[in-house]
C-alpha cells in the first residue's frame, strides 16, 4: 500500500516542498502495534497498545491481538511470531487485488 510516508520522529517526510508518498505497510504496522484502542477516530476498535501489552505474561494473547488488528485493517497475515531475541516478527501485507 502507497501512502504519505513519515520518517523516523514520526513526522511527515517532506522533500522539495512536497510530501513524500511510498510503500507504507511496515509504517501501518508499526502505528497499529503503538497505538490504542479509539485512537483511530474512523476505526475505534484498532490498536494494540504493544507497550503495555509488552508486561502481559501470555504471549499467544499478544499474537492472537496482532494478528486480528492487522487482519481487521484488511491485511493478508501470514505469520506473527516471537523470535528467541525477543523480537516480533510479521508477515503481513496489505492485498492490492
Amino acid at each position: 500500500m502507497n501512502d504519505i510516508l513519515k520518517d523516523a520522529s514520526g513526522d511527515l517526510l517532506v522533500e522539495d516542498g512536497d510530501f513524500v508518498v511510498g510503500e507504507s505497510d511496515l509504517q501501518h504496522q508499526q502505528d497499529i502495534l503503538l497505538a490504542h484502542k479509539g485512537e483511530f477516530k474512523e476505526s475505534p476498535e484498532l490498536g494494540v497498545g504493544i507497550a503495555e501489552e509488552q508486561l502481559n505474561e501470555n504471549p499467544r494473547q499478544i499474537l492472537n491481538q496482532i494478528r486480528r488488528n492487522f487482519e481487521y485493517d484488511g491485511m493478508v497475515v501470514n505469520n506473527v511470531s516471537i523470535a528467541s531475541s525477543g523480537n516480533i516478527v510479521v508477515d503481513a501485507y496489505y492485498n492490492s487485488n
